[in-house]
């Protein structure tokens, strides 16, 4: 093998075409149209951006005189997410359209990629290449620098969050410089800036840890006694390499789980699993998340191998993840306040489940990424797939929170959530030090939008 592999990007690496069901979104990260049917929205359809103007970023230089021209923007990506926490009122800069690059670092198992790619093109490349990440969301349509910057998750008691496979990232800062930030060699300085919220500046390049690629498998089994959660949540939870509890809260069972599994066979497995698990019994057919829904657009189940980039997400990088119009909300809380959590939840079931689609339940080693969720604590993140109802779910949201409260649940930075400022200072210690790391490479708050101004810079600070 060579020490040192570059690649720029084309439709062979690709699996399957892209999900765009994004409105306003060319092919090259332009705004189609200025009617009202082109206006800008997330992927969820939910949220209209604020402005129409964007400007497309091909290369570094680029990037770094659109920062410099204008006195306030933020960045565009991939628009997963479901709050503000990206809009502007005045520019984008979108970087999706930027020279598609990965550079692969054989030698020192890492991997330096364009930071608009998205995991599902990333994937296919690496596990070529003989090399794997160490885990990925439940769907792979979302960009690396996006999803880091949000300390966006999969599932495994043992596997961090996106972010924590960072090795080392780029990033123009308001004045248009290049700064470069190693986890080996800048210490808090990365921690506090690697999960960062679009505060500090525009990412251009991502480098992520690696490992030698596998195989891997997932079953599901259908309705796991409650009971059965709560005494054994830790067995549970070590099952599999990955484990999500999918349940809609009006039964007192888990009406999925899916255990993901590691597996050094391509072939389908000789010895089927047991028939029961912890009372849930295994499905006899492929499953949705959402089990009205069909299972077309989920990776595949039944312990068939594959790579591990189309078992560890729950859907398909060419077809629509969950449900397409939903609203999201997550909430985490420490591994050792898990099951007191759910059950707290649980007693919300009939106020719930009208407006749900599914709910689901993960749980993520601990981090030192000063604005991580999971800040210095093994965490269990609670999922709520909504409908979209807003009217309904705002009403809702408060409720939950309150039930959530004494164990210090942490929102999702990129969900819907009602969480107030006071609140979320007294949950992130770090917090006055982030802010002062933001005053000094944004001074004049360039990349501050409602949403940062609202909930990490209050007036105060």
């Amino acid at each position: 093998m060579k020490k040192r592999t570059f690649i720029k990007l084309s439709s062979a690496l690709m699996t399957a075409p892209l999900f765009s069901p994004l409105t306003g979104w060319a092919a090259d990260g332009s705004v189609t149209g200025n009617s009202a049917v082109d206006k800008l929205k997330n992927w969820a359809g939910n949220l209209e951006y604020s402005t129409q103007k964007l400007d497309a970023a091909k290369t570094l230089a680029e990037v770094q005189q659109i920062v410099k021209k204008y006195p306030k923007l933020k960045v565009l990506g991939t628009k997963h997410c479901f709050n503000n926490i990206a809009d502007s009122k005045d520019q984008f800069i979108s970087l999706v359209s930027a020279e598609e690059s990965i550079v692969l670092d054989e030698k020192n198992k890492t991997v330096t990629v364009n930071s608009g790619l998205k995991y599902g093109q990333l994937s296919p490349y690496l596990h070529k290449k003989g090399f794997a990440l160490h885990n990925l969301a439940s769907l792979p349509h979302i960009s690396v620098a996006g999803a880091c910057a949000t300390a966006t998750h999969g599932s495994g008691e043992k596997n961090g969050n996106l972010a924590t496979a960072v090795a080392a990232f780029e990033l123009v800062t308001a004045k248009g410089e290049v700064l470069k930030f190693d986890k080996k060699k800048d210490g808090e300085k990365f921690n506090a800036a690697v999960v960062h919220l679009g505060a500090l500046g525009v990412v251009t390049k991502v480098t992520l840890n690696v490992e030698p690629t596998f195989m891997m498998g997932q079953y599901v089994y259908e309705n796991l006694p409650l009971n059965e959660l709560k005494d054994n949540f830790d067995k549970i939870e070590a099952s599999g390499y990955s484990v999500s509890l999918f349940t809609n809260w009006s039964t007192n069972d888990i009406t999925e789980v899916w255990l993901k599994f590691k597996t050094n066979s391509e072939k389908p497995l000789k010895r089927l699993p047991d028939n029961e698990f912890f009372g849930a019994r295994l499905a006899n057919k492929n499953l949705h998340p959402i089990p009205e829904l069909s299972a077309e657009n989920c990776t595949p189940q039944m312990g068939v191998p594959g790579p591990w980039y189309e078992r560890m997400p729950h859907f398909k990088m060419g077809f629509t993840p969950s449900s397409g119009k939903e609203l999201q909300t997550e909430y985490f809380v420490p591994r050792t306040n898990a099951v007191d959590a759910i059950l707290a939840v649980s007693k919300l079931g009939s106020q719930i489940t009208p407006h749900l689609l599914t709910s689901e339940i993960r749980t993520i080693a601990a981090d030192n990424f000063w604005l991580s969720p999971c800040y210095k604590q093994d965490s269990v993140a609670i999922h709520f797939t909504w409908k979209q109802d807003w009217a309904a779910v705002s009403k809702l949201l408060p409720i939950i929170e309150k039930e959530l409260s004494a164990f210090n649940a942490r929102p999702h930075w990129g969900k819907l959530f009602k969480v107030s400022p006071a609140i979320l200072e007294k949950r992130y210690a770090k917090l006055p030090e982030f802010r002062s790391l933001a005053k000094e490479l944004d001074p004049t708050g360039k990349f501050r939008n409602d949403f940062l101004n609202l909930n990490i810079f209050p007036a105060k600070g």
